[in-house]
């Protein structure tokens, strides 16, 4: 649907140290993305070759790793993860990364430094609730009240994210919001860590998919009390970091198991 992306030559690379890179904190990075990866592959959150997800280099702000433009997630390793710079330079790795990818990941790493994090997918269910009018996710569920007070919507649709304005519009929707519906194309799911981004994408899916589930039935949805969405929402954020470093190493442990090649 789009292409790979070429850097101006006139674009400065960012320099780095021989050996710098090869740190233990950077590989475990590496490993973690690479399993969201294929985890999102067995969950069918995918989209071909056209979705991405993205994370800040341990210990170097104006790096990211970034999956390289023509392969499936269900083909992505740790090493196979690309280390680009701010400027769409390739600093590590064999490939560029697809063009909406940088323009949408880089700009939203560089425009909000809190976001270390940013999966972009058009799983199914998030996405055909982004495509209807209104709002996209309602609070009648329990799953659905671990993103309350966290989301965004995008209301203008602009095509394909293919320059830098349009990576800073979409880091301007975001805010202060870990997830953004963008309507008519899909979601963003950010956070500080892997983990935590990997657990929110998991979740939102789930609580769409009951949300898509519910709606196909023809009765109206049941809103829950604002105070008591609300109330849920603080029980549910209590222990979320624990829990989500938990999902992450369960589904490490999954692929360990069946499909080992990630981590390589």
């Amino acid at each position: 649907m789009a292409h790979g992306f070429t850097p101006s030559q006139a674009t400065e690379r960012v320099k780095v140290e021989p050996g710098e890179l090869d740190t233990a904190a950077i590989r475990e990075a590496r490993i973690e993305l690479a399993a969201c990866f294929r985890m999102a592959a067995k969950l069918g959150m995918h989209e071909g070759v056209c979705n991405h997800l993205s994370a800040v280099l341990p210990g170097r702000d104006d790096l990211f790793l970034v999956n390289p433009y023509g392969y499936a997630f269900e083909e992505i390793t740790a090493s196979r993860l690309l280390v680009c710079d701010m400027n769409g330079n390739v600093v590590q790795g064999d490939g560029v990364p697809e063009i909406t990818a940088f323009f949408i990941h880089a700009r939203v790493h560089l425009r909000q430094p809190r976001i270390k994090v940013a999966f972009h997918t058009h799983m199914p269910n998030a996405t055909a609730l982004a495509m209807l009018d209104g709002p996209p996710l309602l609070w009648a569920g329990q799953t659905a009240l671990k993103f309350y007070g966290r989301t965004a919507v995008d209301e203008d649709f602009n095509g394909l994210a293919m320059n830098s304005s349009e990576g800073d519009r979409i880091a301007a929707v975001i805010g202060d919001a870990d997830v953004a519906f963008l309507k008519n194309h899909g979601v963003m799911v950010v956070g500080a860590t892997i983990a935590e981004a990997w657990d929110d994408l998991y979740y939102l899916e789930r609580a769409c998919e009951v949300q898509r589930l519910a709606l196909s039935t023809g009765q109206p949805l049941r809103i829950i009390d604002p105070d008591i969405a609300a109330k849920t929402y603080r029980q549910m954020r209590a222990g979320e970091r624990d829990s989500a470093r938990q999902h992450l190493a369960s589904i490490r442990r999954q692929l360990d198991r069946d499909e080992p090649d990630y981590a390589q």
